[in-house]
């Protein structure tokens, strides 16, 4: 979760769906790298910035599994869910840094966003991972002096 100084949380609409759904940066770890590290390249590589800092680590892996209908389709068809651990970041640039036209670009739109609004924006499989994780941040989504 990329927090900004007004304590709005980054989403992105993805590029590769056909229902409308907002989501937040995420991805994989690579094998010897640690939570932070993947954290930090996810960013850089979703979002196109590395002004962050992390500020917490959820104490819990939370786990989905994709519906029927996306098996074989979506996460490149190698997978039928995820296991993710999540971070909360306080983004420390500006917006003009951020830059979601990325070597390899997933999000065709992005904005700040209060963050309980985020369940209701998510993939109906996802929404209750986004609960658990805005209940574990939401003390972290306040504005913070610049």
């Amino acid at each position: 979760m990329l927090l900004n100084r007004a304590g709005f949380a980054f989403v992105g609409r993805r590029i590769d769906q056909t229902v409308e759904g907002w989501q937040m940066p995420q991805g994989g770890i690579d094998d010897g790298e640690e939570v932070a590290d993947a954290g930090l390249r996810e960013l850089k590589e979703e979002v196109g910035t590395d002004k962050a800092v992390i500020l917490r680590e959820m104490d819990e892996w939370l786990c989905y599994d994709l519906p029927k209908h996306l098996l074989g389709v979506a996460l490149r068809g190698r997978y039928r869910g995820q296991k993710q651990k999540w971070l909360a970041m306080r983004f420390t640039g500006a917006d003009r840094d951020i830059n979601i036209k990325t070597h390899e670009p997933e999000f065709a739109a992005w904005k700040w966003l209060p963050i309980d609004t985020l369940p209701s924006l998510i993939v109906p499989f996802k929404r209750e991972i986004y609960s658990k994780v805005v209940a574990a941040f939401r003390d972290l989504a306040k504005p913070v002096a610049s």
